[in-house]
């Protein structure tokens, strides 16, 4: 059985306060649902339903536990009547439940759900001083609730600077093969924004991107690229010293954990992000 449900809450607590911003003010149940739902990000993809599923009916936190158990991890097979019943008891019908394909759902999150990979992805967090932001909390970017169940279970940043409002930030974003022209406009677009105090958002790619971060850093304003892996790993190479500028002076977000690796799934439903 996984040494994470033997841990105390009072543990749990302690892994996630060096990342959670205001960590130490919060009681001990606040403390743990943010470490269910840290833990959450590097169990599921982005857009996994049945995570979704189980986090609504169980919340973060049971529903982490009982996931925990039911995919029998160090065991030979995955229990997903245990998940099952769960579900049932908590309001969804057999059929809803049969829908899921809880065995193909727990294995997939088995190889996740090992202690020392879960335990890594907070440790590196404090290392790279990334952040745990999490709904519900002062930092948390209300104007993500409105993705509905495609919202993010949590968000992990890198940087001085919060993550700007709708009102206050502009997305710019485009192709990676762009042409010198687009490249200038890109530039020109965000340098103007930035002048008149708007943050650029954009997803730190090759092009049209990094085109409006560099000219939002020229005009010293904020400016948040939205990752498609670990905020610990600066992607592409290419943009190795555009993005520590941006982690000085600006902020990385991700949905992915430290230690996520970009993917082209990741880099599509990180686009949603950008444009909420």
């Amino acid at each position: 059985m996984s040494d994470l449900l033997r841990a105390t809450r009072a543990e749990l607590a302690d892994l996630v306060r060096p990342v959670l911003p205001g960590g130490d003010d919060l009681d001990e149940a606040q403390a743990v649902r943010a470490f269910a739902l840290g833990a959450w990000t590097g169990v599921v993809e982005p857009g996994d339903a049945v995570g979704g599923v189980v986090r609504a009916l169980l919340g973060p936190t049971v529903g982490l536990r009982v996931v925990l158990e039911a995919a029998a991890v160090g065991r030979d097979e995955p229990r997903p009547g245990l998940l099952a019943r769960a579900l049932v008891e908590a309001g969804a019908t057999g059929d809803e439940v049969g829908r899921l394909d809880l065995v193909r759902a727990l294995n997939r999150w088995r190889p996740r759900l090992e202690t020392a990979v879960v335990l890594r992805v907070f440790r590196t967090a404090t290392a790279v001083g990334s952040r745990l932001l999490v709904p519900s909390t002062p930092l948390w970017p209300e104007a993500l609730d409105e993705l509905g169940d495609h919202a993010p279970v949590a968000l992990w940043a890198r940087g001085p600077a919060s993550v700007p409002v709708p009102a206050s930030s502009i997305a710019i974003v485009g192709a990676r093969a762009a042409t010198a022209y687009g490249e200038q406009m890109s530039a020109e677009l965000a340098g103007g924004l930035a002048d008149r105090g708007l943050a650029v958002v954009s997803g730190a790619a090759y092009g049209i991107d990094g085109a409006a971060h560099r000219a939002a850093l020229a005009a010293s304003a904020t400016t948040m690229a939205v990752m498609a892996g670990g905020v610990d790993h600066l992607y592409p190479a290419g943009h190795d010293d555009l993005l520590r500028r941006i982690v000085d002076t600006g902020v990385l977000v991700s949905e992915a954990p430290c230690g996520g690796k970009p993917s082209r799934w990741r880099f599509l439903h990180c686009k949603r992000r950008v444009y909420a």
